[in-house]
């Protein structure tokens, strides 16, 4: 009886493990997964947006921006290294994402900027953020809020 209780527990663990993983959103062919932003210090005004959407579709689709109650706007910004220098640019038609690939928004790469942010990002909290795409339309989505210098979104962080 007593290993038949410790394997009930472990399944459960298991299962809560898995669940917390569960964060992935689908419109189409579209896969949206885990998205995340970092805490960001009082009075700031901007912040970054990180996420992986892969198309399982036949046609390309495009990532245009998007919206949330905690920003003036949401844009898709790329940052990359020319001549020694890191630079940021915002892509004002989006980001392809072509049949069968997977875009990855990832610090110091593609990711959104939230700009005009209404109040401070705490850690451990989720933001609402409505992706807009070319054909797709638009996604609603949580964005776990991570430590500010996170890289990545924690181990099995939840929604």
């Amino acid at each position: 009886m007593n290993s038949l209780i410790r394997i009930s527990a472990a399944l459960a663990l298991t299962l809560t493990g898995f669940a917390a993983f569960a964060e992935d959103y689908a419109v189409g062919p579209l896969k949206v997964e885990q998205p995340w932003t970092r805490a960001t210090p009082a009075g700031a005004k901007v912040a970054g947006g990180y996420l992986a959407v892969t198309n399982s579709g036949s046609a390309p689709d495009r990532l245009l921006g998007g919206s949330s109650e905690v920003a003036g706007k949401v844009e898709i910004h790329e940052m990359a290294m020319n001549n020694g220098v890191m630079t940021m640019r915002g892509l004002p038609e989006g980001l392809a994402i072509k049949p069968g690939e997977k875009a990855e928004l990832k610090p110091g790469g593609y990711h959104l900027m939230l700009m005009g942010m209404k109040r401070q990002l705490k850690e451990g909290e989720n933001i609402k953020v409505t992706l807009d795409f070319e054909k797709a339309g638009p996604v609603a989505v949580e964005f776990s809020v991570q430590s500010v210098g996170a890289r990545a979104p924690a181990a099995g962080h939840k929604h």
